[in-house]
């Protein structure tokens, strides 16, 4: 089984769902008994899957770059799209976490201050949009 797990012939997500499952199952033997051990592997599995996910980026930071070229779109935009991007995994993440040890309250304020980050980030963008309406409409 490790094999298959350092395995090359085996892809990303097929790593990703194993440890997944595995997670799953033993934080489910210890959810009865011994509840913080249950949220240790939860948060083990999760950091696990976050770095075989993570290696993921140097493909999409590629194929933005060849979209660049095809593009004349401003660096900053792509910029902006990336950490809206960044912010969404992590509030997520954080959030999950949040509510798997059962602090839901915790897990939907970082929610919303993920959602209100992405607002206050893409307001260039935005703004650059409103800009090129009303030079549209005013010509």
């Amino acid at each position: 089984m490790y094999k298959f797990l350092v395995s090359r012939k085996a892809g990303s997500m097929e790593k990703i769902a194993l440890i997944g499952i595995i997670a799953v199952v033993a934080a489910n033997l210890f959810k009865n008994g011994k509840t913080e051990y249950a949220f240790f592997i939860s948060l083990t599995g999760c950091i696990l899957i976050f770095y075989f996910g993570i290696g993921k980026l140097s493909t999409i930071f590629k194929a933005i770059e060849r979209i660049k070229g095809y593009l004349s779109i401003n660096s900053e935009y792509i910029a902006i799209l990336l950490k809206i991007i960044g912010i969404t995994y992590i509030s997520e993440f954080a959030s999950n976490l949040c509510k798997d040890a059962g602090y839901s309250a915790i897990g939907n304020q970082i929610e919303l201050a993920g959602k209100l980050c992405i607002m206050a980030i893409s307001m260039p963008v935005l703004l650059a949009l409103l800009d090129t309406i009303d030079r549209f409409l005013t010509a």
